[in-house]
């Protein structure tokens, strides 16, 4: 996968409603009461007419059923206009911007909206199917990530098995938590995510990320207890549940001309790969070496890796010789939150808006059940 690949499709705009805590502010708004004003500020900012859409993709882990669909048609886009929701857990909101690249690129779109929701407050609770007419059904803490004979561990306990072979002690993930909620913090009072953030709530446009801390020092996170009998992950370094929809904007080079856009970002080099179950947190590092195998990159300027929990990003970013100072400069996961089929969007969305021109950004994610995506991206000369 080259940069000739993707050269003919280019990402506009990518905007993000806040990140709410669940059962926080937007405890009672469905995946498509978020996505929805995600699509229509798109268009509104861009001048994209509704009609020119030509399919909407978007991730989501939690509900189940066509959320692109519900969301499509929530935004006001003509019910002529195809939509479908892609489940790939963490991954799915990176892997629908990737798949809109190169649809573009084919040729055989023009315009493609795709990223991701989850509303953690709302979604459905799952319900196992009795064995017999007369048992009781019973609620499942979540759906199952792998299958015989393949283990299918806890994330929780895999994180702090995978933490510990790679040697990553409770006082590096708690210093890198702290790391995060500062950059986070640091990014908000600069207003770096003002230009992003669309409001949802009606009169309501003061809208922020709820998540981020201030005074999450490693001494106050160093008092936490593990969450797991000999285990080092604390609540404060798995990244919370958050309710968010991260929507962009791709199109072909002739309909970017035709939309006068300015910030732009071309995708050079995607790859996918899978790893064992057992170890999924682990699964970004094959994507991330099949990623420099198909592209040899120079180092990313910038480094966007979703920290689901910080030993697992700190494993990878290890394994990988990433630069830890250029990663999640304005935050990640365990500060912002965690919505699961949007995550992968958002650090697309963080690339998109801090890239300097010319420059490479990488982003990464592990997903569970044992995969991985990465992609590369760069920002074009003559952004604003």
């Amino acid at each position: 996968m080259t940069a000739e690949a993707h050269g003919d499709a280019i990402l506009v705009a990518i905007r993000r409603t806040a990140f709410g805590r669940t059962g926080g502010v937007f405890r009672s708004c469905t995946v498509d009461a978020l996505a929805a004003p995600v699509i229509r500020s798109i268009l509104a900012d861009t001048g994209l007419a509704s009609d020119a859409v030509d399919e909407v993709w978007l991730g989501n882990a939690l509900e189940g059923g066509n959320v692109a669909r519900r969301a499509a048609l929530a935004a006001g886009l003509p019910v002529d206009t195809p939509a479908f929701t892609v489940d790939r857990q963490c991954s799915s909101g990176l892997d629908t911007i990737i798949d809109a690249f190169q649809l573009v690129a084919s040729g055989r779109a023009q315009a493609i909206l795709a990223g991701g929701v989850e509303s953690c407050s709302t979604a459905p609770w799952r319900v196992s199917r009795p064995p017999s007419a007369s048992a009781a059904p019973a609620f499942m803490r979540r759906a199952p990530f792998s299958a015989p004979p393949y283990a299918d561990p806890d994330p929780i306990a895999g994180a702090d098995a995978l933490a510990g072979r790679s040697g990553i002690t409770r006082a590096e993930q708690d210093a890198w938590t702290a790391r995060s909620h500062a950059n986070a913090r640091t990014a908000m009072t600069a207003g770096c995510f003002r230009a992003e953030r669309v409001p949802v709530l009606a009169g309501n446009e003061a809208e922020t990320d709820e998540i981020p801390r201030d005074g999450m020092t490693t001494a106050r996170l160093g008092r936490l207890p593990a969450l797991l009998s000999g285990g080092t992950a604390t609540v404060a370094s798995v990244a919370p549940e958050a309710d968010a929809a991260v929507i962009a904007l791709v199109v072909s080079p002739a309909m970017a001309a035709e939309l006068g856009a300015g910030r732009r970002l071309r995708l050079l080099g995607a790859a996918r790969a899978g790893c064992d179950p057992a170890d999924a947190g682990y699964a970004a590092v094959p994507a991330l070496t099949r990623l420099r195998q198909r592209y040899q990159p120079v180092p990313p300027e910038r480094v966007e890796f979703n920290e689901a929990f910080a030993g697992q990003a700190l494993t990878c970013l290890r394994a990988c010789d990433l630069p830890e100072d250029r990663t999640n400069r304005s935050g990640g996961a365990l500060a912002l939150g965690h919505p699961f089929g949007a995550s992968g969007a958002y650090l697309v969305c963080r690339l998109f808006h801090d890239l300097l021109p010319c420059t490479p950004g990488l982003a990464a994610v592990s997903a569970m059940g044992g995969q991985g995506t990465a992609a590369l991206f760069a920002a074009e000369t003559g952004v604003d």
